[in-house]
């Protein structure tokens, strides 16, 4: 399967030429941020299928902690992908900016305890403290 995502602004622009991890919804308190909502909604991506097709310039990296870099367009800001030093082989795609739907729906929700205080979970998705 081949999978095709964008940015806000359309400058950047990439292809998963292969499979998706499972989706996930992530609470942690990093992902709020970088999302500016409640959570984040992620799948893991060998990161040997991620390719950028344009905008490889636009797109630039913050270290969120160390180990751990977040890549977004510059442009618009809109998040892309993450990576950790720790497992190279993998990014973690911000499942939002697929522009190709979604085949399943998400699995869980992860670190449920530092979800927002204002957000409640209401499907019967296994959820992770």
């Amino acid at each position: 399967m081949m999978y095709k995502g964008s940015c806000l602004c359309g400058t950047v622009k990439y292809e998963v030429r292969g499979q998706l991890g499972p989706a996930i919804y992530c609470h942690c308190s990093r992902c709020r941020k970088a999302s500016g909502t409640a959570f984040a909604t992620n799948a893991g991506v060998a990161a040997g299928d991620f390719v950028m097709i344009e905008g490889e310039t636009a797109l630039k990296a913050f270290d969120s902690l160390p180990g751990v870099q977040r890549f977004f367009c510059s442009n618009c800001g809109s998040s892309i992908i993450s990576r950790r030093d720790t497992m190279p082989d993998v990014v973690r795609l911000r499942l939002g900016t697929l522009d190709t739907p979604l085949p399943v729906p998400p699995t869980a929700h992860y670190f449920v305890a530092s979800k927002a205080e204002w957000y409640e979970i209401h499907d019967g998705l296994p959820q992770f403290a």
